[in-house]
């Protein structure tokens, strides 16, 4: 056995998110692909996402806010690059001069945009993003016109050009929820009507991972995957990543600090939510909820150790956690996995996302800073 195993990381296999972009990209063959890489590329670093999707045919890349962005600029990243969660008062002028796709959906953002050009010297890109239902950002189907006639008159100007019209779903991990349908159909009205208002978008967009994957209707000019490019199912009740031929991209692991015996009827971390039901090796995880294991997960969180599945044995801690390993004496090193794409009957991130009862972007997204990622197939 390794008794010498690296400390806790994540790995991330890149060969498996290029081949994941691939199929996403065969699910809607007639658009642009945007690979969203938000949130540190959804918990799985930026950067190396962001060039390995390059490398599979990514069109474009996605991130929610500016900073996001620039950093990706920063890193050499280059091509169509879109950002879509600004605040007043934000970075504009440095990504017009970064050549980013920004998002107005609100007359003061269209101000601000504005203004930044004129100061820059160069017209921004500007996508209008519509709320067709979600209730986000967005601009309301009543202030529509009033958007669209002042984004016309700033292209008259030279000050932005449009180049995408978007919105965004509420229920397409909801098979036949009816808010599908519905938004469709408000999607192409509100396009419609800038379009003959005389706006020219290079594309119009509405698709996430699971529209990307189950409703052609709504691939338009462009998809953006998330989670599903990152080898995850948006919902459980749509089927699994392998159902979609998607392969999971991060595993999780850690070697055992510690393994030792205790009688039965010990305590096991705080609040002594466990004890042991008899004679037992307990082993000790250098996780916690400092590194994003869920304490919810405390008690159910699955892990595999030496072959077998084990339980979180009590309460997760900032810092670590504890599995019984029912007598068996595994050294200390011994990799246990917490989640993996399953080749080696490892849980995966959806199983702790029952665990904890929430989502598996909430798995993925929340693991810290402090555990490294390990991209594989650079």
């Amino acid at each position: 056995m390794n008794t010498s195993a690296p400390g806790p990381r994540a790995e991330i296999d890149l060969a498996a998110l290029r081949a994941n972009v691939r199929t996403l990209r065969e699910r809607a063959p007639g658009a642009a692909y945007m690979a969203v890489v938000k949130a540190d590329g959804y918990g799985h670093g930026a950067v190396a996402c962001a060039r390995a999707a390059r490398e599979a045919g990514a069109d474009w890349l996605g991130t929610a806010t500016p900073a996001e962005a620039l950093a990706l600029r920063a890193a050499g990243l280059d091509g169509r690059l879109m950002c879509w969660l600004w605040t007043p008062g934000g970075p504009w002028r440095e990504a017009i001069e970064a050549d980013v796709d920004v998002s107005v959906s609100g007359m003061w953002a269209l101000d601000e945009v504005t203004a930044a050009a004129r100061a820059a010297g160069r017209a921004a890109r500007v996508q209008l993003k519509a709320d067709t239902g979600l209730g986000r950002s967005g601009c309301q189907p009543a202030d529509w016109p009033e958007l669209v006639g002042a984004a016309l008159r700033a292209e008259a100007e030279g000050a932005i050009r449009v180049t995408g019209l978007w919105s965004h779903f509420a229920c397409a991990d909801e098979p036949g929820h009816p808010s599908i349908a519905a938004q469709i159909t408000l999607f192409h009205e509100m396009t419609g009507h800038a379009e003959r208002a005389g706006l020219r978008p290079e594309v119009r967009h509405l698709a996430n991972s699971p529209a990307t994957l189950t409703l052609p209707e709504a691939h338009f000019d462009l998809v953006r995957p998330g989670v599903a490019m990152y080898g995850l199912s948006p919902s459980p009740q749509m089927g699994t990543a392998a159902d979609f031929g998607l392969r999971p991209v991060m595993t999780l692991k850690a070697p055992l600090a510690l393994v030792k015996h205790v009688p039965g009827g010990h305590g096991v971390s705080y609040g002594h939510a466990y004890t042991t039901p008899g004679d037992t090796t307990l082993g000790l995880v250098p996780l916690g909820y400092g590194d994003g294991v869920p304490r919810h997960a405390s008690g159910t969180g699955p892990v595999l150790v030496a072959g077998k599945w084990r339980t979180v044995a009590g309460r997760v801690a900032m810092d670590q956690f504890v599995v019984d390993l029912g007598g068996e004496e595994p050294p200390a090193g011994t990799e246990a996995v917490l989640f993996g794409p399953g080749d080696q009957g490892e849980p995966g991130a959806e199983d702790w996302a029952r665990a904890a009862g929430t989502i598996v972007y909430e798995i993925v997204t929340r693991i810290g800073a402090r555990v490294p990622r390990v991209h594989l197939h650079a």
